[in-house]
């Protein structure tokens, strides 16, 4: 709590901090920035969603805050519900009211159509089932398909309540005077009522059975006041059925208009209703943030306990195998000493073998030497080294002991007097074999005070690890526990802040579901369009340049074409120029040329054009005639023609059969004849082809020597003029 108070005090001297450099601004906008929707995040307090104890966005730091936010914001969300349910109770209101009208119009609606003799379905508006969920628990006669099931008891009272019925009707339908006169002047009632104007009649008079020409003056005069009552009558009737047929389009319209105005309302209450759950889902983000937060900084929190905890449990650890280490440091070089000193005194009763044997001869004392460090072979027992503490080492020890027993046992092998060497007195190799027992036994135990030495050294190293090891996961721990707590001031520092922005003002790729804002800016609306002003800025200028640069552009295509233009009027003019020099002077043109007055000359062609004109057309008409003449008689020629066609025909038919009848005689006396003929046939019109290809070549030869010719003329005809250059 005191962390957490600590960050809470540098949040807001930040925030003050902040506020110190634009004071002056907050006072002026901070009032509009409270009431902005961009900054609220929703826009519940246009909804009669408006909370004045909600904390501010901005400075929901804490996790009491937050829960407290969540509250408000619920409570909002239940306001807003709350706007929205009054008001749909007050349209289902209307709703109902407005469906009653509907029906009371509707039933003078079809009491009009009624007396109209109309026949339309009218539309009955009704609450549906959704509307009335009450209607689920009730259950109409209408419903029911099957038969009511009567008990006998039932059938016998529904009898007699009918024969009841029956005899109050016939009793009220007696013999009564009043009634009968009623109904025979004036149709049962005392006043015409307007509807019955519809199905009044007037009753033809009697007389009308007869005819026209038997009727009386008396008969005349009522006939006419009949046809006056009848034109009155159906005036009447005409001038009714207006006023009801405007009634029904009155309130046809009424319900109609009624209708649409209703719509209009159910239309803005269902855009409350969008927006009422746009508000909604806006709270329902904000809380879910919220929880989002609240879940983080638990597990935040949550996870820091851990540390602390671990922490904790791994300091004592520390703590503990520091003691331990501490005293075994202690134990170690106390026993290093004993071993110390153990090794010394071996090395001094190897030291002091000579002197000990000083009476001996030089010779036999290398003997006994020798012999001093024989050692009897024994089988040597492994010692492991356990995981214990030195004080609790037993077995090495005993290991070493058991083994100590069979070398002594082999010993007494060495120590037989036939091992002795010759010449030694048996007295010293007495005190020999004492003192190479003594020198085994001082070896024995530095090997096992070396052993124990070396299995306290490797507990000493093993404790010595699991210090360090608890010392790197201390390190471990607080490096977690820093970068924890970094973490949770950033997250209590870095907020999640709800933004309402206009479509357009997100740039934001949004073609996910769900966009991810990860990398996006939140940029004022100044910097972009500071932005978007220098752009436009560079973009008119660019133009502009590209503009400067189009006209350039244009200017050298039109110079370009300007240029082509005069080389084409060079070359044309070249060509005239050419023409006229290689132009063949006629005489036509010469005498065109050498004459002066061109008038007369032309006057002089025209008339010998209209005289030849003249000629040519009587020439004309001469041809005509003859062709004429030449058509007749091409017409006689035609029909003398057709005449001897037709007697040609007739005997071509004769022919025809007579031709028949020799072919198939022919035919039976010479096929064999036909083979010579057709191949003499065959062999002529070779020959004959063989002698047109020759004439052939022989004329297309003459024709080559003939065309070479004419040129070899026409070269000699023409000159040739000397082409000029340009």
């Amino acid at each position: 709590m005191a962390d957490l108070q600590i960050r809470k005090e540098i949040t807001e001297f930040q925030t003050k901090a902040q506020s110190d450099k634009d004071e002056e601004e907050i006072e002026e906008e901070g009032a509009n920035e409270l009431e902005n929707p961009a900054l609220t995040g929703s826009l519940s307090a246009q909804y009669d969603g408006c909370n004045p104890y909600l904390y501010s966005q901005f400075s929901l730091h804490t996790k009491e805050e937050k829960i407290n936010q969540i509250i408000l914001l619920q409570d909002v969300i239940h306001s807003v519900k709350l706007a929205f349910n009054k008001e749909f109770e007050s349209v289902f209101k209307q709703k109902e009211q407005e469906i009653n009208r509907v029906k009371d119009k509707n039933q003078r609606l079809q009491e009009i159509m009624t007396e109209l003799d109309l026949k339309e379905k009218l539309w009955e508006p009704e609450l549906c089932d959704n509307e009335k969920p009450e209607r689920a628990l009730t259950v109409d006669d209408s419903e029911i398909k099957v038969e009511k099931y009567l008990t006998p008891e039932q059938k016998r009272k529904a009898e007699e309540l009918a024969k009841i019925e029956e005899q109050r009707r016939l009793a009220a339908k007696g013999d009564n005077a009043r009634e009968r006169a009623l109904d025979d002047m004036m149709g049962g009632v005392l006043e015409v009522k307007k509807e019955d104007i519809l199905k009044m009649e007037i009753p033809q008079p009697e007389f009308t059975s007869k005819p026209e020409a038997q009727w009386l003056e008396d008969e005349k005069k009522q006939f006419k006041e009949y046809e006056k009552k009848v034109k009155e009558l159906n005036e009447e009737r005409e001038k009714y059925r207006k006023t009801l047929e405007a009634e029904m389009k009155k309130l046809q319209t009424s319900i109609k208009d009624s209708t649409q105005v209703f719509d209009e309302t159910l239309s803005r209450l269902f855009e409350r209703k969008v927006k009422s759950e746009m508000v909604i889902y806006q709270e329902e983000l904000k809380i879910a943030n919220l929880v989002f937060s609240i879940v983080i900084e638990e597990e935040l929190v949550n996870r820091e306990t851990e540390l602390n905890h671990l922490l904790d449990k791994t300091r004592k650890m520390k703590h503990a195998s520091a003691e331990e280490l501490k005293n075994c440091k202690v134990q170690v070089d106390a026993f290093r000493e004993t071993y110390d000193n153990i090794v010394a005194e071996d090395k001094l009763l190897d030291r002091g073998f000579r002197k000990e044997f000083f009476d001996v001869p030089t010779s036999m004392v290398d003997q006994l030497y020798k012999l001093y460090k024989r050692r009897p072979r024994v089988q040597r027992m492994r010692t492991q080294i356990d995981t214990v503490g030195p004080a609790d080492q037993p077995g090495s020890v005993q290991a070493t002991r058991d083994a100590l027993f069979p070398l002594m046992k082999a010993m007494g092998e060495l120590d037989d007097p036939q091992s002795m060497p010759e010449g030694l007195d048996p007295s010293i190799w007495q005190r020999f074999c004492l003192s190479r027992r003594t020198k085994v036994e001082s070896e024995q135990m530095v090997k096992q005070k070396a052993l124990t030495l070396a299995e306290m050294q490797a507990f000493l190293q093993k404790r010595t690890e699991e210090d360090e090891k608890h010392k790197r996961d201390i390190e471990k721990i607080i490096d977690d526990l820093n970068g924890l707590r970094e973490e949770k001031m950033r997250f209590q520092l870095d907020l999640i802040v709800q933004f309402l922005l206009k479509q357009g003002s997100v740039e934001v790729d949004g073609s996910n579901f769900i966009a991810d804002y990860s990398d996006a800016l939140l940029l004022h609306r100044g910097a972009v369009e500071d932005l978007n002003g220098t752009i436009r800025t560079l973009g008119e200028q660019k133009i502009a340049s590209m503009v400067e640069s189009k006209d350039f552009r244009t200017g050298i295509i039109q110079q370009e074409w300007e240029h082509m233009r005069m080389r084409m009027q060079m070359e044309d003019l070249n060509n005239k120029a050419r023409d006229i020099q290689m132009l063949k002077v006629s005489r036509e043109l010469q005498v065109y040329l050498n004459e002066t007055d061109h008038e007369s000359c032309s006057a002089k062609q025209m008339s010998v054009l209209e005289q030849t004109l003249a000629a040519q057309k009587k020439n004309h008409k001469k041809n005509v005639k003859n062709a004429k003449r030449i058509i007749k008689g091409l017409e006689r020629q035609i029909t003398h023609k057709d005449k001897e066609n037709d007697s040609l025909d007739k005997e071509l038919q004769e022919l025809l059969v007579t031709v028949s009848e020799r072919r198939h005689v022919y035919g039976a006396i010479a096929v064999e004849d036909n083979t010579a003929i057709n191949t003499e046939k065959r062999y002529q019109d070779i020959i004959e082809r063989r002698k047109l290809v020759d004439l052939a070549r022989t004329q297309a030869q003459e024709v080559a020597i003939l065309r070479a010719e004419v040129e070899r003329l026409r070269m000699k005809t023409f000159p040739a003029l000397v082409q000029i250059g340009h």
